[in-house]
């Protein structure tokens, strides 16, 4: 006999309350929330989540701050590379322009892809 419904993970929960896009949503946020994450330190999958947008690695023991779903958040690449040239002694003039010019990269990537996406059409 064939399956009548798939499973529903941990959004089973809710039933059929609150509408598939928002339950879809939900689920995949539980899931970024609940997984093991490699540890910046010790290079082990075993940070879990403590509380909201703390970290800790349950080898070593490390604590971080991070996003509320997940250790790694799209900033934080940018905060590292913030924090690291602030230690090595940039000066914040130095900072200012490093900014401005990632603005600028930025913007004209984004004016590459409108233009390749323009002659595709």
């Amino acid at each position: 006999m064939a399956k009548r419904t798939q499973k529903a993970g941990a959004t089973a929960k809710y039933g059929s309350r609150y509408g598939v896009s928002v339950r879809r949503r939900a689920g995949a946020a539980l899931k970024k929330k609940s997984r093991n994450y490699t540890c910046p330190v010790c290079h082990y999958q075993k940070v879990s989540r403590a509380v909201a947008g703390i970290w800790e690695c349950r080898k070593c023991g490390h604590k971080f701050s991070g996003g509320v779903w997940e250790p790694f958040t799209r900033a934080t690449d940018a905060n590292t590379r913030v924090t690291r040239r602030g230690m090595e002694g940039a000066t914040a003039t130095d900072m200012t322009v490093i900014a401005q010019q990632a603005a600028l990269d930025y913007e004209r990537q984004l004016a590459g892809e409108e233009s390749v996406s323009d002659e595709e059409e």
